[in-house]
Order: structure tokens, then C-alpha cells, then sequence
């Protein structure tokens, strides 16, 4: 009966931390909401490194949209894949526990959607049907820009 107890205290403490965890993982590191935007706290360095990757998603995107203007599909089917999911190997844990999951959202469903430009493109699409796709990843851009903030670090 005791051992039961003891197993059963055990039980709850590990479903507590890994509640806690789960809590920390989903919140992120975030401040106060200025201007309707929520604020994600990170150190320099990892404000720098996300800045850095939002300024290659805007190179990836003009790349990719000079390509399509182009009709230069082995193009834009090199440049989305390399701006997809295969890109966000090097992304530290550290920082993606920081970030919260809605940005976390956002950030991986447009490397999805250039991993799909990619794949449409490869698969010979027209040129519009992938300028459409290009235009739906945008809106991804445009709504983390409108929900989230990277404030300088104190």
C-alpha cells in the first residue's frame, strides 16, 4: 500500500513538470504588449539571429518572385527549398523554447510553405498558380509582423 503512494506521488510530480514544461514550451519568453504587439524577450544574439532569418525569408521572397517573373521554375523550386523547413536545422532549442507558440506557428507553416512553392514548382506549376502561393506566404510575414515585437535587450 505505501509503494502505491510513493508511486502514485511520483506519478503526479513528473505530470506536474512536464505541465509545467508544456506551459513554458507553448508561453514562450514574452513582455509586455506594446502598440498591440507582443513583445518576445531574447538576448542580443538571438534577436540578431532571428532578425537575420526574417531578412532571408525577404531575400527568399524577392528571389523566388523575380524567378516566377521569369518563368525559371528549377529557380524558384532551389531558392523556396532552400528557405523551407530545411533551413530551420541550425535554429538553437534555447531560442525556440523562447519564442511563443503562435510565432512558433507562424514561423514554421511559412518554411512549409516555401518546402510547397518548392515541390509546385518542381512539378512544373504555372507561373501564377505559384505566384498565388507566394502571395498566401506573405500573409504569414504580414500577421507576425502585425502580432509580435523583438524589442532591443536592457
Amino acid at each position: 500500500m505505501k509503494n502505491i503512494k510513493v508511486l502514485w506521488t511520483v506519478i503526479i510530480l513528473l505530470l506536474l513538470i512536464l505541465g509545467a514544461l508544456g506551459f513554458i514550451m507553448t508561453k514562450g519568453s514574452v513582455g509586455e504588449v506594446v502598440d498591440g504587439r507582443t513583445s518576445v524577450v531574447l538576448t542580443q544574439d538571438e534577436r540578431n539571429l532571428v532578425l537575420s532569418e526574417m531578412r532571408a525569408f525577404l531575400v527568399s521572397v524577392q528571389g523566388v518572385s523575380q524567378a516566377i517573373t521569369e518563368k525559371d521554375l528549377d529557380k524558384v523550386a532551389k531558392l523556396a527549398h532552400e528557405a523551407g523547413m530545411a533551413a530551420e536545422l541550425n535554429t538553437p532549442g534555447e531560442l525556440l523554447r523562447k519564442i511563443p507558440a503562435a510565432m512558433k506557428s507562424l514561423g514554421f507553416g511559412t518554411r512549409g510553405l516555401f518546402d510547397d512553392i518548392s515541390a509546385a514548382a518542381k512539378a512544373g506549376k504555372d507561373p501564377i498558380e505559384l505566384r498565388k502561393q507566394l502571395d498566401s506566404l506573405m500573409n504569414n510575414c504580414i500577421a507576425c509582423h502585425t502580432a509580435f515585437r523583438l524589442p532591443e535587450p536592457l
